[in-house]
């Protein structure tokens, strides 16, 4: 049993959480307004992402990944959460030739949908847990840290490349 401090503090913390998690969208907007096509889609080296395809790769991700596994977490016992290969879908979906406003504004809109289903929920239900592939049982709270790690890595990519860019590209 939580004591009340540890409640409040845990209640804290999550709402940190969500409130880095929220932030996440206006941080990407941040970064790419104003960049000319052909600085979006330079790929720093065959192994990363241009910024085209990191956010592309985030609202993907949002929609299939998380949003999904949300739902599931909320309204299933112990669900298995399937992975989401970020790497195949940037090569099928062609990622470098879609628009980068279009695809912010869906990864805006994902985020906003998933963060409006998690503040209609009970507190308790950040404890409510599922299977995910390759992962092993998390909690829905483990799942937003995971989210995250993940935005956080993502806008460290797209900041290197634009630190990459020559000044005249941008």
């Amino acid at each position: 049993m939580l004591l009340a401090s540890q409640r409040l503090v845990k209640n804290e913390d999550l709402k940190e959480l969500l409130t880095s998690l929220s932030g996440t969208p206006a941080g990407v907007a941040r970064l790419v307004r104003d960049l000319r096509f052909e600085s979006i889609v330079v790929r720093p080296s065959r192994d990363e992402f241009s910024i085209l395809e990191n956010v592309c790769h985030l609202r993907d991700i949002e929609i299939e990944g998380y949003a999904v596994r949300i739902r599931r977490i909320l309204t299933e016992d112990e669900p298995v959460l399937a992975d989401v290969d970020g790497t195949k879908l940037a090569i099928e979906r062609e990622y470098n030739r879609q628009d980068l406003k279009q695809s912010l504004t869906e990864f805006t809109s994902a985020r906003n949908q998933n963060f409006a289903i998690l503040n209609e929920v009970a507190a308790s239900a950040f404890d409510r847990s599922g299977t995910m592939e390759g992962v092993g049982t998390i909690s829905l709270e483990r799942l937003l840290e995971m989210m995250l790690d993940h935005d956080q890595s993502h806008l460290e990519d797209i900041e290197r490349t634009l630190h990459r860019l020559p000044k005249i590209s941008r």
